[in-house]
């Protein structure tokens, strides 16, 4: 007998070049363990997939965003319609594990957790580019070096596998509506959700590594070029998020992977390639060298718009 849970699966989606890999999703969604008490599947300002997205599942709520176009909004609308008492999120370029709800849900026993996430791993359309570094892995969206590899604290989680009790997202709102990702922008909406979340209500949020979805990588998102891009805009996102966070709470996860976890992550890569071990260990050591430089230019660049406007606004 399947077990169920009080819990909501709430999918975004907005096209339908990703049609193949949304059906994927909901039937993940749809063989857990631990069954949610629904599934919901939002549709970003889209009539012509709303529609056939009601016509191939009929045993899933579909609903139309009601907010602004992007994926914050998208994932409001769902959030807000559901009853459950925990709301998950996955995106509609994932596949999740049969267990992945229910391992999830296991830090919710403790009242003081407000949200957890799970261990995202690659679904390479290929191969992983051979100078992409374990720790920066998360420029395409998935887990990465320097992440606990067992259940612990954390200070936020990927919207990509999110739990989250429905109490505390009501409390804040959900997701900033405009910040987050649409068009060329690329704004860590999940990130500053959590820390307003925490913020708030006082509560934690836990990593839980044994709750595991896949993350499709297309081969558009495996080039140099993209990397360098994601860089610079998160870069730009984390500058914009800063604005947005209170004084008295910093940006210390960001500092500490700067001065330690990158570092070390060039010491390392240099010391297999003198050794022998491969070439592209130099490659993945300049990759991080790059990565650096393309977050700081874009941190910068931000950083002096945002000082523009400022002093155009007190004229």
């Amino acid at each position: 007998m399947t077990e169920s849970i009080d819990a909501s699966v709430v999918i975004p989606t907005h096209s339908e070049r990703r049609w193949a890999s949304l059906r994927r999703t909901v039937t993940s969604a749809q063989h857990q363990k631990t069954a949610p008490a629904e599934i919901i599947v939002v549709v970003d300002h889209n009539p012509d997939l709303f529609e056939r997205v009601k016509a191939e599942f009929p045993g899933v709520t579909v609903l139309e965003n009601t907010s602004l176009r992007g994926a914050s909004g998208n994932r409001n609308t769902g959030a807000f319609h559901s009853r459950s008492e925990l709301i998950a999120f996955l995106d509609d370029d994932t596949v999740a594990h049969p267990t992945w709800l229910g391992n999830l849900a296991r830090p919710f026993v403790n009242p003081a957790v407000v949200g957890a996430g799970g261990l995202i791993v690659p679904a390479w359309e290929r191969t992983r580019p051979s100078w992409m570094p374990d720790e920066l892995l998360w420029t395409v969206g998935v887990s990465y070096a320097g992440m606990p590899t067992s259940v612990a604290e954390i200070r936020n989680v990927w919207s990509a596998s999110m739990m989250v009790r429905r109490e505390a997202f009501g409390k804040v709102g959900g997701f900033r509506v405009g910040f987050g990702k649409l068009g060329d922008q690329n704004r860590p909406e999940d990130t500053e959700l959590c820390l307003r979340i925490s913020a708030e209500t006082g509560g934690h949020w836990m990593y839980v590594p044994d709750s595991v979805i896949e993350h499709d990588v297309p081969l558009d998102r495996s080039t140099f070029r993209f990397f360098l891009r994601r860089c610079y805009a998160e870069g730009r996102g984390k500058v914009q998020m800063a604005g947005l966070l209170p004084r008295d709470q910093k940006l210390g996860a960001e500092q500490d992977y700067i001065r330690r976890t990158l570092p070390r992550a060039v010491a390392r890569n240099l010391k297999a390639a003198t050794l022998g071990r491969g070439g592209f260990h130099a490659l993945r050591a300049a990759t991080v060298i790059a990565a650096v430089a393309a977050a700081g230019f874009g941190g910068g660049v931000e950083t002096i718009s945002t000082l523009g406007e400022s002093e155009a606004a007190t004229r």
